[in-house]
């Protein structure tokens, strides 16, 4: 059966924004459960969108919420390592200690498929060539340490009426009315708009870049793939693998072709002792599910461009 009522954990959050009214203009009901600590505003205002303002952690309410849902799209996380870092016990809470209760209650409320959004930083630095799904995971931080540790207690759960998946996103980067500027490429972006100038720190560190609405376009897949072709399995989704100063001359580049009154643009490189670099083999979605990319980090910059005029 199609399935047709979406629950979106963080769902008015920054990939929310986007995500939510893509599946919406694909003709499906979206309730979005999120503790909205930034509002709803952002939400197109649809008579197929319920926004339920809920914590995640009351594992009761979303019960409540999961009632008459077919598909649970788990975002909702405290998102960065410095937020993360903060306070590390309310974000392990967040993060980690609500998500097996989580996955229970929704198998337990006829929930069909739950899909679980973990990260390509799982996989710590490496220096192979092709960072692929069964590659070990050496987590630098608590952050993606727990997204690695949440993947098996989804998969624990599953049945043959209850299909779960596993995705690990690369860093997603461009537009959303829940604008995120933390995010590698939107931020130097944002240093090439506002300030004229691009701070890089290192340079050399990798990082896998994917645009949000091809993550929109992910998330679909990952709704309406076959269960046997997702059951338990996990997937890379990312496909421009580009060092930190191959981003910046990459957004140097957009930024000066858009604001031609701007140029030139400095790049300044300073020294940094963030050892974060990671890179990823995406060949498993494409073979098994026929994805790829239609958009880059060029596409991301122009979007990001538009929005700030």
């Amino acid at each position: 059966m199609q399935p047709r009522r979406i629950l979106i954990t963080g769902g008015a959050g920054y990939v929310g924004n986007v995500l939510a009214p893509h599946l919406l203009e694909h003709g499906y009901e979206v309730a979005v459960y999120d503790i909205l600590y930034f509002g709803a505003e952002t939400l197109p205002r649809d008579p197929k969108l319920e926004v339920i303002e809920g914590d995640i952690r009351d594992t009761a309410r979303l019960a409540q919420a999961f009632r008459g849902v077919d598909v649970v799209l788990h975002l909702a996380c405290i998102s960065n390592d410095p937020s993360f870092e903060l306070d590390e016990e309310l974000s392990r809470t967040v993060n980690y200690d609500c998500l097996e209760p989580m996955v229970v209650a929704a198998r337990d409320a006829g929930v069909a498929r739950f899909v679980y959004c973990s990260t390509s930083s799982v996989y710590g630095v490496s220096d192979e060539p092709n960072v692929t799904e069964d590659h070990p995971l050496v987590p630098l931080t608590h952050y993606n340490r727990f997204k690695g540790l949440c993947e098996p207690l989804l998969k624990k759960h599953l049945t043959r009426d209850f299909t779960g998946v596993v995705i690990r996103p690369a860093t997603i980067c461009g537009y959303s009315p829940r604008q995120r500027l933390d995010l590698s490429v939107n931020i130097l972006t944002n240093h090439a708009v506002t300030n004229g100038r691009i701070r890089v720190f290192g340079g050399a560190q990798l990082r896998p870049n994917l645009h949000i609405r091809d993550m929109a376009r992910a998330y679909q897949l990952m709704i309406e793939a076959p269960a046997e072709k997702i059951q338990g399995e996990t997937f890379n989704i990312g496909f421009q693998n580009l060092a930190i100063a191959e981003i910046a001359e990459m957004v140097r580049g957009v930024v000066e072709r858009e604001f031609p009154e701007r140029v030139p643009i400095e790049i300044a490189t300073e020294p940094s002792d963030d050892p974060r670099s990671y890179h990823i083999n995406s060949d498993k979605v494409r073979r098994v599910l026929g994805f790829a990319s239609e958009l880059g980090v060029e596409d991301a910059v122009r979007d990001l461009c538009v929005a700030f005029r």
